[in-house]
């Protein structure tokens, strides 16, 4: 077949480490040359795409999906075809969504089933980590053939009791096996026992209402649970990445780890950088909409997080993305907190929210943008130097972004199988005209012009501290 030749010209590239101008050639799936303005060869190109005015940049990784994912006797509203088209949208080309072992099964089991959910599926690339939910004689083994098929992280939950809960003797096994297998052991570290005891206390009084999720998670159990995780990560010799941290003590941990030089690194979400505990609270079961694991925090807490973001102590802005509807499925917990599936939309307006109240607020710089969301998550998730930058030889992932275009965040303007927006009437400033998946425009001016499938599999590279 003949090879298909694209042009992006006129833009500005931006890196997590540069900003120039330039003009980018793509020959079929990958990133051929990169030219000074206008000294690209006048072709023939089959595609030309005029970033005049515009930045070009790596595609978004989103390290942290849960797509058609089981929980609490309901299921995901995005499957793997709605969720990464919804994603392609908002300007991500590769997400990482997690298999999971369920107790008793082997590992094989689980990590077929997400094939299963995933394949011809996919509008962008994904890859897989692996949720670990037995760890013993005959799982560890197992370890190793999950690494050598591409699947090079765990993890484990502290939390969640009888569902996905594992010891700390389990932990520390599965840390000690990862690091001789070159692998990541990702953390939900919330320390879920006195959690429960909690849950149940609250519901015995009569506190029914969403609030109480998040009063029921308070900050000091996700602080111990990620100062457990650290400490039996340093025993193992093991490194080690927090998911989804929320809270400012938590952080605190996190930071003093990496002072002592330990291998230890962090995600936070959009959705703790712009929304708050009072959400939860909103009358008539609105708060609903807001419930998700570890909970949103006191606003205050905000600014802790966009600190450890400047900082680097916080390296990457996954979504944890895992939505439900309000209409038939947030309301199983109508009269009970307890029974709400824990999970929000997020993976389409990760990018909007952190240009227009990250970039545009001037809490990050536009390098900052790019290696907090595309270039961090490749290189400790083994996807970089494939992916996560523009570089000659690399996939052609790209936006061309419009640093000025307004778009408004609705139930109506977004494209996840979600019955409600979190952000809904909020307006940002910030958003792709072109997302390039492997060389290939899937979205062009708002409008999906790829197709179902053309998203594959990527295997990862096992763990290297860059």
């Amino acid at each position: 077949m003949p090879s298909t030749r694209t042009l992006i010209q006129g833009g500005t590239v931006v890196t997590a480490v540069d900003t120039y101008a330039a003009d980018v050639a793509i020959i079929d799936d990958k990133i051929a040359a990169i030219f000074g303005p206008g000294a690209a060869p006048p072709g023939p190109w089959d595609v030309t795409i005029d970033a005049t005015g515009k930045y070009i940049l790596p595609g978004g990784i989103d390290a942290h999906t849960h797509m058609d994912m089981p929980f609490g006797g309901t299921t995901a509203s995005d499957d793997f075809e709605t969720g990464t088209r919804a994603a392609a949208y908002g300007g991500t080309t590769t997400i990482v969504d997690f298999a999971i072992q369920t107790k008793g099964d082997p590992l094989r089991k689980g990590l077929d089933l997400w094939h299963n959910k995933a394949e011809g599926k996919g509008a962008i690339d994904y890859a897989f980590h692996m949720i670990m939910t037995d760890v013993n004689d005959q799982t560890i083994p197992e370890m190793g053939q999950v690494v050598s098929e591409g699947v090079t992280s765990f993890k484990m939950f502290m939390a969640y009791p009888g569902v996905l809960f594992v010891d700390d003797g389990q932990i520390f096994r599965g840390m000690q096996r990862a690091a001789e297998l070159g692998a990541l052991i990702c953390m939900h570290a919330e320390n879920g026992i006195p959690i429960d005891i909690l849950v149940q206390q609250a519901l015995a009084k009569g506190h029914t209402a969403p609030i109480y999720h998040g009063l029921t998670r308070p900050q000091i159990a996700e602080a111990e649970g990620t100062h457990r995780a650290i400490c039996l990560a340093e025993m193992a010799g093991a490194p080690v990445y927090m998911v989804h941290l929320s809270a400012e003590r938590a952080l605190k941990q996190v930071v003093e780890a990496r002072d002592r030089g330990l291998p230890t690194f962090a995600e936070t979400c959009p959705q703790y950088l712009f929304l708050s505990q009072d959400d939860m609270a909103r009358p008539d079961f609105e708060g609903a909409k807001y419930v998700c694991t570890p909970p949103l925090r006191p606003a205050h807490m905000q600014e802790d997080l966009w600190r450890g973001l400047r900082t680097h102590d916080l390296q990457v802005v996954s979504t944890d993305h895992c939505p439900f509807c309000q209409k038939g499925q947030k309301e199983l917990g109508k009269d009970n907190f307890a029974k709400i599936p824990n999970g929000m939309p997020g993976v389409e307006t990760r990018l909007y929210l952190l240009w227009d109240g990250g970039v545009r607020k001037g809490r990050i710089s536009m390098n900052r943008f790019v290696e907090i969301t595309a270039t961090a998550p490749a290189k400790i998730f083994g996807l970089y130097p494939k992916k996560g930058t523009i570089a000659v030889g690399a996939d052609a992932d790209l936006l061309v972004w419009d640093g000025e275009k307004r778009h408004l965040l609705s139930e109506n303007t977004l494209h996840m199988r979600v019955d409600y927006s979190p952000y809904e009437g909020r307006e940002v400033v910030g958003a792709p005209t072109h997302v390039l998946s492997r060389g290939k425009v899937v979205v062009e001016n708002g409008q999906y012009v790829g197709k179902k499938g053309d998203g594959r599999f990527v295997k990862r590279g096992t763990f290297n501290l860059m």
